[in-house]
């Protein structure tokens, strides 16, 4: 599925030893996809992958959805506003799918919104340890602040 993800965030085994096969493990799938059937369809599959699983391997499988977070699309005119600047810049631009709890999703159900995203060392966002490149932060600036001055219809 395109833009669809899952995640294993946290692991936990039990007994914790790395020469006893586990009697109990505790892990946590995150499925981010950019609709509702699609994550729907995903869910579906974990949950049968889990039961074969269980049936083969004559062990028992519970899975617990904890939260749901609706997929939110955002604005078509200023994502492609945003693709448009990147490219008038030179800047290279692909879209993401992102499921974290931005402030923008939640504005975005009320009001015009779209996200700018910038390389981060290693992958890595959302962590203490994340860093981005001085001249990627820029890039994102000025992308950011030509997509706010066409929407203002300042430049065209």
């Amino acid at each position: 599925m395109p833009h669809a993800r899952g995640t294993v965030g946290a692991l936990e085994v039990q007994p914790n030893s790395r020469n006893v096969i586990p009697g109990r493990v505790k892990l946590t799938v995150d499925l981010r996809a950019p609709g509702d059937a699609q994550l729907l369809d995903m869910d579906a599959a974990l949950r049968a992958a889990c039961a074969r699983i269980a049936a083969a391997r004559g062990v028992q499988i519970g899975v617990e959805q904890v939260v749901y977070y609706p997929p939110q699309s955002f604005t078509p005119h200023l994502v492609e506003a945003v693709r448009a600047n990147a490219a008038d810049l030179g800047y290279s631009s692909m879209d993401v799918v992102s499921g974290a709890g931005h402030d923008a999703v939640y504005l975005a159900r009320v009001a015009p919104a779209a996200m700018i995203f910038v390389p981060c060392d290693d992958g890595i966002s959302h962590n203490e340890i994340e860093n981005a490149q001085p001249d990627h932060l820029e890039a994102g600036c000025n992308v950011l602040l030509r997509a706010m001055l066409a929407a203002a219809e300042v430049i065209a």
